[in-house]
């Protein structure tokens, strides 16, 4: 299927992406999926506690969510499909 990518890739925060950008990724996939438990206070990907981890954290749970499509890891621009595991401690990326 055009558009669609493989099991190992992930959706992650673009470096350069602004906050408000990435507040607002956080809000809407937080609201669609509703669920961030991984990015709160006690989650597996609460640490480290930056906006552009967060971020990356519920984009990829959106884009592997949504089938892993280039299109599901836009976000306005400020998304960025990667080949390399982001996953890092206990925050396991899907």
């Amino acid at each position: 299927m055009q558009g669609s990518c493989n099991s190992s890739s992930w959706c992650i925060a673009k470096y350069l992406a602004n906050d408000t950008k990435l507040k607002n990724n956080i809000l809407y996939v937080c609201d669609v999926l509703n669920d961030c438990k991984l990015i709160q206070p006690g989650g597996s990907c609460f640490i480290p506690d930056t906006l552009i981890n967060h971020a990356s954290v519920v984009m990829n749970e959106y884009y592997v969510k949504k089938g892993r499509n280039t299109w599901n890891c836009y976000f306005s621009g400020s998304g960025l499909i990667t080949q390399s595991d982001p996953s890092y401690g206990s925050c396991k990326y899907a």
